[in-house]
């Protein structure tokens, strides 16, 4: 069986505000916690008008809180913008709060432009090069409370929250197998290493007491609705997000826009073709064929679906689109 999880940045549509994007974001949870959705994550961006989860793990408070069984967590926090301790106890709280919810997904990138990575880093030595180190402190802060220890987390110490390793690279999948840590690949923007970063990941895993075989969540795009063509123009919203984050000009969702594709330039549309190659736009049908043809080529043990589409009901519709695939995949 293929599990089945959520990733929600938050988007901040045109028109709208961080307080809505909240509200729909909780209804939205609320909706997947029901249609069997095993995790609801969360990402760190900064500097980015169309994103809101900045403060994640206050975020994932508010999700957790409104939900009841889900697993709630960060995919991801990225660890150089922060120390360990900081860390240990935000999510130490959280696990204190929601006991056996929350999952804590670690990444190396800045998530933003590299002046607001200037202005975030926490002291002047920090950088990502620590990461290795990092995820190791958060480990020691996060596990049983050792003799001699003398700095504890509190709340965190025993807590044991789930660690993930995310990476778009074999960097991460290095690491993750050297720590024998679950893996999480961000296919659904950066597949350009997927290939090489699983085979690395599965070839040097070393089991730990964390985990007893390699473990797999991949990100993919879904765009789901009642037809082909209304997917396709569903999907346009996301495709300009692309484009103005690659142009250096990020801007809140925007409307979808009809025949949108045809207006840019080919340099414009092989890059959507590279980035979002690890997606399914379409119906039930339409969004059935690519997923199992992205399990059948990968092999991940778990989905985690992204999509960012402009109208909440059509995101809602989407999903529980997605959800009933996965669940006619699973034989359910």
């Amino acid at each position: 069986m293929i599990n089945y999880s959520l990733l929600d940045l938050c988007p901040v549509v045109e028109g709208s505000n961080p307080a809505e994007t909240f509200q729909r974001s909780l209804d939205l949870a609320q909706h997947a916690e029901r249609w069997g959705y095993n995790r609801y994550w969360l990402a760190e961006h900064h500097n980015m008008p169309g994103i809101a989860s900045a403060a994640t793990a206050v975020v994932i408070g508010h999700i957790a809180a409104g939900t009841s069984r889900i697993r709630v967590g960060a995919g991801g926090i990225m660890l150089p913008n922060h120390s360990p301790l900081i860390i240990a106890e935000q999510f130490g709280t959280l696990e204190a709060l929601f006991p056996g919810r929350i999952d804590l997904g670690l990444g190396r990138a800045p998530g933003t432009d590299q002046a607001t990575a200037r202005a975030l880093r926490r002291d002047l030595q920090s950088n990502a090069e620590r990461f290795p180190q990092d995820v190791m402190d958060l480990q020691a802060l996060l596990g049983d409370p050792q003799p001699g220890q003398g700095l504890l987390a509190t709340p965190g110490s025993g807590s044991k929250v789930p660690l993930w390793i995310l990476g778009s690279s074999t960097f991460g999948a290095q690491l993750a197998a050297a720590l024998g840590l679950p893996y999480a690949f961000a296919s659904h923007f950066a597949p350009g290493d997927l290939q090489v970063a699983l085979k690395t990941y599965r070839h040097y895993f070393q089991p730990s007491q964390y985990l007893d075989k390699p473990y797999v969540t991949l990100g993919f795009n879904v765009i789901a609705a009642d037809s082909d063509e209304e997917a396709e123009l569903l999907s346009s919203s996301m495709q300009k997000s692309f484009v103005s984050l690659r142009q250096g000009k990020p801007l809140r969702l925007q409307p979808p826009q009809a025949n949108y594709l045809p207006t840019l330039g080919p340099a414009e549309r092989h890059t959507l073709q590279q980035v979002l190659s690890c997606s399914a736009i379409g119906s039930a049908a339409t969004v059935e064929t690519g997923i199992r043809a992205f399990l059948e080529q990968t092999g991940a043990d778990e989905l985690m679906l992204n999509g960012n589409i402009f109208d909440h009901r059509a995101r809602l519709r989407s999903f529980e689109i997605a959800a009933d695939v996965m669940q006619k995949i699973n034989g359910r």
